[in-house]
């Protein structure tokens, strides 16, 4: 079985129905498993996603990669900067 990919406006709303079947008093698994997802997924998600509105998380999703491709970048230029080093000193 593969994986499903959710984006995070679908990661909010199954959160939110969770939310609102918790407080209908269904258990945490039993409320789980009625939109399809693992008790750790909900976990994770609500550690990651709870309290945040739609726009919210597309922005921290967002910004997560704009940083993860700056971080990329760096490293890159940290290389490259060694590797200029060490040619400098003539031990190559």
């Amino acid at each position: 079985m593969g994986r499903k990919r959710h984006s995070p406006e679908e990661i909010i709303a199954k959160l939110r129905e969770i939310e609102v079947r918790l407080a209908r008093g269904e258990t945490t698994p039993v409320a789980v498993r009625a939109v399809a997802i693992t008790e750790q997924t909900y976990y994770r998600w609500r550690r990651e996603y709870g309290g945040l509105k739609v726009d919210q998380a597309k922005r921290f999703k967002e910004l997560e990669r704009e940083n993860q491709r700056l971080r990329k970048a760096v490293s890159d230029l940290m290389l490259d900067k060694l590797i200029l080093e060490e040619a400098a000193k003539g031990n190559f």
